[in-house]
């Protein structure tokens, strides 16, 4: 499903997660407290290259490098475009 931003490569664009704004303790922070989450939805992915296969889909959590990726705004929203390289982890 292509929501418009077609990756090309190996890239993905990822939207980020909504950052907790409640601590475990039950306090509820203010907006600068709160710690921009490394933790995102997969939008849409690349066809990857022959020299890296595309190894995410659509609708995958994952935590990603904190510096990593273009920030673009399209539709009034905000993604990322990154590298597939700049993943690190699959979250199930």
């Amino acid at each position: 499903m292509s929501f418009g931003i077609n990756p090309l490569g190996s890239k993905v664009v990822i939207k980020r997660l909504e950052a907790e704004e409640k601590t475990q303790g039950g306090i509820i922070l203010a907006g600068a407290a709160k710690e921009q989450p490394m933790m995102a939805k997969v939008m849409a992915v690349g066809p990857g290259t022959e020299e890296e296969k595309m190894e995410l889909k659509e609708g995958d959590k994952i935590i990603f490098s904190k510096y990593a990726g273009t920030e673009v705004k399209y539709g009034g929203e905000e993604y990322t475009i990154m590298n597939q390289s700049d993943i690190l982890a699959k979250v199930e």
